[in-house]
This record gives C-alpha cells, sequence and structure tokens, in this order.
C-alpha cells in the first residue's frame, strides 16, 4: 500500500510502506497443499554432486552413495556425485540397497528394508539429501512427494485420512523431513499412514535430527524413531551422518540483533520486505493455521522484526518453530532487533520434550539472520 508516513521523529524513507504479516490471514486450499509438496525453493537446485562431504566425516560420503543407489533402484536413474570421489563403496551400505532388489513392488516379499531414515545432528545436510533424492528418482514430479512430519499431519488434515492415501498410493517415492517424534498421536496417525502406503509399494525416505548431547551416544534418535514406529521399523535402514552444523561451519557470528530504528529503516527500504513487531506477529500466528504459515510468506523478500523476546509459552513457542520452517525453506532473511534467537526459548524449553525443534528452530533463525546482515546500511 501506498503510504508518506515518516517513521516517527525521522523523514519518509520511502513512498511505500512494507507489508504486515500480522495483517494477512491466507486461505490455502487443499489441492495446493498437494501441489506443494515438493523440495522447497531452498533446495530446487540441490543434487548429490552439490553435496560436499565434509572429508573428516565418512559417514556424509557413505551417505551419498547409499542414496544414490537407493535412487537408481527406483527406476535405472544414474545418480552423480561423491560416488565419484574414488572412495571404495561400503558393501554393507550400497549393498544393503542391491540386495532387496531396488524396487518396491506391490506384491514384494517384505526381504528387507524398503525405505532409508537419515539420522544425524542439526546441519549435516540431511535435508539436502533428502531432496537430491527427491530429484534423482525418475519420476515424474507428480509422481513422487516431498515435505515435512508437519506438512504431512495438515495434509491429512485437510483431506482426511482415506484420501491422504489415495492421493499418495500412487507415487513411487515419498520423501519426508524432519520426522516429529514429540506428539505421539500424530506419530501413530503417520505411522498408520505410511504402512497403507508401503502396502501400496510406495518407497519412503525420513530424517530427524539427533539431540546435541547425544551426538556421542550412536543412534539415539534412530532408535527412537523406529520404536515409535513398530510397525513400520523393518521397512526402514537407519542411516548415520555425523558432522557439524554446516549452517554455522567456518562462517562468522550472525550479527547480534540491531536497533528499532535501523529494523524499521531497513523495512522501508527493502521491496517486499515485512515489518512486525514480534509480540503481535506472535498473537497472529495463534489465529492463522500452521498449514498456511507457508503462504503467509507469498511475496515477502525479507521479514522485519522489533522487539524480540523470549517466547511465553509452549503452544506460542512450536508455532514459531514451523513459521522459522517455513522462512528457512524459502530463504527469507530475517532481521531483528531486541533478544538475539538463542534466547528465545526458555532453559526449561531447551531442555523439554520439544528441545529438537527448538534447537533446529535457533539454528535456521540464525542463519536467517546472517542472511539479513546486507539489508542493513552500514
Amino acid at each position: 500500500m501506498s503510504s508518506s508516513t515518516a517513521v516517527p521523529g525521522q523523514s519518509p524513507i520511502a513512498e511505500t510502506a512494507p507489508q504486515s504479516l500480522c495483517a494477512l490471514e491466507p486461505r490455502v486450499p487443499a489441492d495446493r497443499l498437494v501441489a506443494e509438496m515438493v523440495p522447497p525453493p531452498r533446495f530446487d537446485s540441490v543434487r548429490f554432486d552439490t553435496y560436499v562431504p565434509d572429508p573428516n566425516q565418512p559417514s556424509q560420503t557413505e551417505a551419498v552413495e547409499v542414496l544414490s543407489s537407493f535412487a537408481a533402484g527406483l527406476g535405472g536413474a544414474h545418480a552423480t556425485g561423491a560416488g565419484k570421489t574414488g572412495r571404495a563403496r561400503s558393501a554393507s551400505s550400497v549393498g544393503w540397497w542391491r540386495a532387496t532388489g531396488g524396487r518396491f513392488g506391490k506384491k514384494q516379499a517384505a526381504a528387507g528394508p524398503r525405505g532409508v531414515y537419515l539420522d544425524g545432528g542439526y546441519g549435516v545436510g540431511k535435508t539436502h539429501l533428502l531432496a537430491s533424492l527427491w530429484h534423482a528418482t525418475p519420476a515424474a514430479p507428480s509422481l513422487k512427494a516431498f515435505g515435512t512430519f508437519v506438512e504431512l499431519t495438515n495434509l491429512v488434515g485437510a483431506l482426511g485420512f482415506q484420501q491422504t492415501v489415495q492421493t499418495l498410493s500412487g507415487h513411487r517415492l515419498l520423501c519426508i523431513d524432519e520426522f516429529e517424534l514429540d506428539d505421539p498421536g500424530d506419530t501413530v496417525l503417520v505411522s498408520s499412514l505410511l504402512s497403507r502406503l508401503v502396502e501400496a509399494g510406495v518407497a519412503l525416505a525420513a530424517t530427524s535430527n539427533t539431540l546435541p548431547g547425544k551426538l556421542g551416544e550412536g543412534r539415539f534418535a534412530a532408535a527412537d524413531f523406529l520404536r515409535e514406529i513398530q510397525g513400520l521399523s523393518s521397512h526402514f535402514r537407519p542411516l548415520r551422518i555425523d558432522g557439524e552444523d554446516y549452517r554455522h561451519r567456518g562462517l562468522p557470528e550472525a550479527p547480534p540483533p540491531y536497533s528499532d530504528d535501523q529494523v524499521t529503516r531497513a523495512a522501508y527500504a527493502a521491496p517486499g520486505a515485512s515489518l512486525d513487531d514480534f509480540p503481535g506477529l506472535l498473537d497472529h500466528l495463534a489465529r492463522v493455521h500452521p498449514s498456511r504459515y507457508g503462504a503467509l510468506t507469498d511475496g515477502i523478500t525479507a521479514v522485519c522484526l522489533t522487539d524480540v523476546q523470549p517466547v511465553p509459552d509452549q503452544s506460542t513457542a512450536l508455532r514459531l518453530v514451523v513459521l522459522a520452517d517455513r522462512l528457512y525453506d524459502r530463504e527469507v532473511p530475517v532481521l531483528a532487533s531486541g533478544l538475539p534467537f538463542d534466547r528465545l526459548f526458555s532453559d526449561e524449553m531447551l531442555n523439554g520434550g520439544y528441545r529438537k525443534k527448538y534447537f533446529r528452530a535457533i539454528s535456521r533463525l540464525t542463519a536467517l539472520a546472517r542472511d539479513a546482515k546486507g539489508l542493513v546500511a552500514q
């Protein structure tokens, strides 16, 4: 909207005022939820050969090799990438997929794992690899689906269980990013859905995070995952991926929060930016279903927030996590004043049952804050 209103105490910054996310209440039809089950914009161009394994983490190279064979087995596509590094392929990993016959038939006996589960810490490239698998699978986009655990539960909520089964049963591959284990009801729901899809011959791939304090203790997340989906555990082969958080590996620290004036000026100066006060945005998120948070950011080039404060309660925190995921997926930088993002969540939250989500949100928001540095005039 056009405006000549000046920032209090300042001269007018621009002829056009920034948008406010709090003024938006998008409506998302169910068919859009299905159509958007593809890798998010951040991962449009990723492939196995754009994944750069850490030379100090052989599990990363092995993961590329295993997933390349997985994709090839889904239709004969030749996956590219780290398999060309010259490192001998592990018979226990690549051979695992070949031993299954490399295909999922509707009447195939359950002779071995029918899917892969990528288990690792924050920022080791699990989503990059999962998206690369989606791209490498030789099927039309309409025959393979990619979404987060939350997006999958939202799809069931929008379509109903039976319709979701019918919609996805014809797919060759379903990729589920950030498989969540902290809500028993949702876990059982998705487990039931995946059981039906496996029966229909759909290949599965999933990721989840290992807690930072558990990285040295083996397959913590994998053990939880396999226990929570008891009936499906035989269909997944856990694949461990070790390493540092690449979002912050070798990069400068995220800039400290800016002043309200700096954030406001940047919002007015950046075409397509939004400007909201953080407490007000948190209140607004309670009125918008999380399945619409992606649509909430349509056309937004940068999110500018003033007065960032600690999140007051767990329900609010979980909604913020979903928004952080959608912003990260869409590569929308976040410029903020107030507290730094690593102080959003209380110690109680970071030590509670949803801590994996909160650590992921901190990692992603910190990366987006670093991306926003160029919005502020130096």
